[in-house]
Parts: C-alpha cells; sequence; structure tokens
C-alpha cells in the first residue's frame, strides 16, 4: 500500500469516529435531570427541612442522575418537563430593570396556575456568579403565564435567576435555575472568609453552630439579631415566618432553601401570623450536600422593612 491510499485510510477511521462521537453526545440532554425516580427528604419535629433530598420546600423532589449522587436544586433549567423561559438572556445594566419570564410545563405551553408557598405563588432568588447583589423578589403574572419583575443590576457580569414554585397538579416544588448576562464591566468581588458574625443596616447577627457542619449530616444553626448590643425581639412576619435562608454553594451556586424549625416561642413549624413578634434567635435545620464553602443570606424583618444578612461558612467532610 503506497502512502496515498495510507493517509487515505487513516482519514477515513478519523471522520468515522468523529461520526460516532457526535451521534452519542446528540443523544444525551445535560439540560434536564433524569424525572422518574423521586429522591428522599430530611425532616425535623413539625417542620421538614429543605435544601439536599428535597425541593426546596420540604416535600420530596429532584432525581438521581444515574450514579446515585442526587441532582441539586437550581443546577438545571428544566426538571420534570417544567422550564424556566426568560423573555431575555441579556438585561442593560440599572436599577429596576423589567425581567419577564415564563415557567412552560409538560406541554409546552406557559404554567398559569400554582399552588401558593409561603404566601406567595413563586418565590425569585437573583445573585451575580460572584455572590454578590443577593435579590429575593415576588413576580407578578399575568393571565397569559408571564411573570414580571422589576430586578436591581447596578453591574455587568453573569447573573444566576432562581424561580422556586409548585405547579398546581405536580404534587411538589420545583427550583429551576439559569443564567442572565448584564451589560457592563465585570469588577468580580471577593467572597468574604467565613465568618460567625455579620452586620446590616445596624443590625449585628451572629451564626451559632457553624463549627459542627459537616457535609452530608443534618445541621441545626441558629441566627441572633442584635441591634445596639441589645438583642431584637421584636422580628416581624415575613412571608409567614420570623426569618428565611437561602445558602448557595459556591462554584455551581447549588441552592438551598431553608425556614425555621422553631421560632422564640417554641411553635415546632416556626410560622408566624401578622400580629406574632419573635427573636432574637431564629434557628434552621438543613443539610450541606458536600465540604466547600457556601454562602448563607438571612431575611429577617423589623419596623415593616426586611434586610439581609449575609455570611461565608465552610463545611467539614463528613465525618
Amino acid at each position: 500500500m503506497n502512502t496515498t491510499l495510507k493517509l487515505s485510510g487513516f482519514a477515513a477511521g478519523l471522520a468515522a469516529a468523529f461520526a460516532a462521537a457526535f451521534v452519542a453526545g446528540a443523544s444525551a440532554d445535560p439540560v434536564a435531570p433524569d424525572t422518574d425516580r423521586p429522591r428522599g427528604g430530611m425532616a425535623t419535629p413539625g417542620h421538614e427541612a429543605e435544601g439536599p433530598g428535597t425541593d426546596g420546600h420540604g416535600t420530596p423532589g429532584g432525581h438521581e442522575d444515574g450514579s446515585g449522587s442526587a441532582a441539586l436544586p437550581g443546577l438545571a433549567v428544566s426538571d420534570a418537563g417544567y422550564t424556566l423561559d426568560p423573555a431575555a438572556a441579556t438585561l442593560p445594566r440599572g436599577r429596576r430593570v423589567p425581567f419577564a419570564f415564563r415557567i412552560t410545563g409538560p406541554d409546552g405551553e406557559a404554567v398559569t396556575a400554582y399552588e401558593e408557598k409561603h404566601e406567595k405563588e413563586l418565590h425569585l432568588i437573583v445573585v451575580r456568579r460572584d455572590l454578590a447583589g443577593f435579590q429575593h423578589v415576588h413576580p407578578t403574572l399575568a393571565a397569559d403565564g408571564t411573570w414580571t419583575v422589576p430586578l436591581d443590576v447596578p453591574s455587568g457580569g453573569t447573573y444566576r435567576v432562581f424561580a422556586d414554585f409548585e405547579p398546581t397538579g405536580l404534587g411538589r416544588g420545583v427550583t429551576l435555575g439559569t443564567d442572565l448576562s448584564v451589560a457592563g464591566t465585570f469588577e468580580p468581588a471577593p467572597l468574604p472568609p467565613p465568618a460567625a458574625t455579620t452586620s446590616v443596616d445596624g443590625f449585628d447577627v451572629t451564626v451559632e453552630g457553624v463549627g459542627r457542619v459537616r457535609a452530608g449530616q443534618e445541621t441545626e444553626i441558629a441566627f441572633t439579631v442584635s441591634r445596639g448590643g441589645r438583642e431584637v425581639t421584636d422580628l416581624q412576619p415575613y412571608l409567614g415566618a420570623f426569618g428565611h435562608l437561602v445558602s448557595l454553594r459556591t462554584g455551581d451556586l447549588a441552592y438551598l432553601h431553608t425556614h425555621p424549625v422553631e421560632d422564640a416561642h417554641g411553635d415546632a413549624d416556626g410560622d408566624a401570623d401578622g400580629d406574632a413578634h419573635g427573636g432574637p434567635t431564629v434557628r434552621f435545620a438543613t443539610e450541606f450536600p458536600t465540604a466547600g464553602t457556601y454562602r448563607l443570606f438571612l431575611d429577617f424583618q423589623v419596623d415593616g422593612v426586611v434586610r439581609t444578612a449575609e455570611l461565608t461558612i465552610s463545611a467539614g467532610k463528613e465525618s
């Protein structure tokens, strides 16, 4: 066989290998996780904690990827046939920038019927990929299934958007995530180091229990709110509870959403009516799926104003 024939044979073989690889890759769906097998969740007396093994609202949800590894909330744009569909993938930089999106169902149509969870039909969490600019907002739903809300995106970069909701008839909640690009120069903010205290608008927030956090194990974390050296005992209900906690894993921004296991008066479910007051401590039971660094965002309300305390913590290896 001469050199020309050898080269021709090699090229044909290479082309066949690339074709096989293309067919194999085209058969995989990197967006939507397997939606046939529910995963189990953890619970605490009187209240189901949320996060790994749950759908973000304390009910079993999410699925395994076939390797025994549970798909965590917020990492996929689609789940169980439901898809987060933004009207645009880019936004201009600014304050109160209009943002519109739909949730499409298994039939491809916009979903218009939702179950109310924590006093809202949908919770939208927005944060830049470097974990700056956290927002927890509640869009307005139009009759055609379009959600709209103004967002504060004053600086350029990539923002992660999480939609936390339960469509009527599904029987569990869903948390979907997607990225938005905001025009402008991106200047990354360094992640603050792990700490047990932080301050926001004159309030000091101290967290206890983070030293015991181990990956894969349920942990109780307690936040105590004070102002001017005095403990705050007039926390007001916000969305039916005295506090809301969102935890995001650095790197992929896996989403963990929890609510209190009890309030200051010992109510097991942490719920509160509009006339109740709580504090100074709000406790949560949660589970961090892997060892690593997490950013915690605690929403609490005093004097009719909702504030967000932010903390970085480290989860140790499973013991």
